[in-house]
């Protein structure tokens, strides 16, 4: 067996699922700031109280994925991303704590900075993701097997344009997840949040896609890419997965704008899908490279025996977090009531 290619596989799909997942708890947290009252804020809260925390668990798994299967790599991008890392881990914990104190404050001040920090750390975490996504991108500066660069290489014109869309994208998959879980006015709401993100998600789209490709010439010479000519061998068995996203803008903005009666699950749907295609195309411009464009999976990994052995462990565990995830989720599923949540 390739356990490399493996635990790449493995790594990869846990950072999608927190993506999808932590990602649209994420964009509802971004989504609090625009609440017209308290009700309506606590409503959109209540919509998250009973899976939030253990989405979050796949931020664990990929980190800790990361740290235990390929240690070379870790030991490089940890340094390279050390204050955005931060940045999000400190986000990620004053929204945790705003989460709770919010329903306790007792006084408007209090309330009001509650409210505010809540949408605030998960803004910040949002934006902090994007920011080392857009540094993992564009690569990081390696000088044997350790990180050569400065401590704010991982901030540019593209890191920042990484950010603001994944920003955009997590409202997105917030504003979908409302459309689900709420009704009358409140999903009337969601919808329009829903369709003004889906529109900076296709510009945003559109953006990194074309920024991406002038990152590294070895990016656009695996879509078939160059200076002077397109190679249709290359481009055409690729060219699926960007219109395949196109594709999915199109029919999230026809329920969401049109078909006002279509099914409630699908714009959230499509929105994961959006997600997804944005995922594989990165996937093919960086692939094999976990160190982007130093260091690949293989000579990353850590021996076979230890991969070995994580992989029984995996093949354990792995299983029973998604059963109990999706367990949690149907046991929460249907709309979302004034007065529901945990703390009432």
């Amino acid at each position: 067996m390739d356990l490399p290619l493996i635990w790449s596989v493995l790594i990869a799909t846990a950072v999608m699922l927190y993506v999808l997942l932590d990602g649209m708890d994420l964009g509802v947290g971004i989504l609090t700031g625009l609440a017209r009252s308290d009700e309506e804020r606590n409503l959109m809260t209540a919509s998250i109280e009973p899976v939030w925390d253990g989405n979050e668990t796949w931020l664990i798994l990929g980190g800790g994925g990361l740290f235990a299967a390929f240690p070379l790599a870790y030991a490089i991008l940890m340094p390279a991303f050390y204050l955005p890392v931060l940045l999000m881990l400190a986000a990620l914990i004053f929204r945790g704590v705003a989460f709770e104190f919010r329903h306790k404050a007792v006084r408007k001040p209090t309330r009001l900075f509650w409210n505010g920090a809540f949408f605030g750390g998960s803004l910040a975490a949002a934006l902090a993701q994007g920011l080392i996504l857009g540094g993992f991108i564009q690569g990081v500066e390696v000088e044997g097997r350790s990180f050569a660069g400065g401590a704010f290489d991982w901030l540019s014109p593209f890191t920042i344009l990484v950010a603001i869309s994944v920003a955009i994208g997590y409202s997105l998959l917030g504003a979908c997840w409302l459309v689900l879980k709420t009704q009358g006015e409140e999903q009337k709401r969601a919808r329009r949040f829903a369709l003004y993100a889906l529109a900076g998600v296709a510009l945003c789209f559109a953006a990194v896609s074309l920024a991406t490709l002038s990152i590294d010439p070895r990016v656009t010479e695996r879509w078939g890419f160059s200076m002077d000519h397109i190679n249709p061998a290359k481009l055409l068995p690729l060219a699926p997965i960007p219109l395949a996203g196109m594709a999915l803008v199109i029919l999230a903005a026809r329920d969401l704008l049109w078909d006002v009666n279509a099914p409630d699950w699908r714009p959230y749907v499509y929105s994961a899908g959006i997600f997804l295609t944005g995922y594989l195309g990165l996937a093919v411009s960086l692939f094999p490279t976990i160190v982007p464009f130093e260091v690949d999976i293989w000579q990353a990994a850590a021996r076979d025996n230890a991969l070995g052995l994580m992989l029984v462990g995996a093949g354990i565990m792995l299983p029973v977090i998604l059963i109990y995830t999706g367990y949690v989720y149907s046991l929460f599923w249907g709309k979302v009531q004034p007065g529901d949540g945990y703390h009432d």
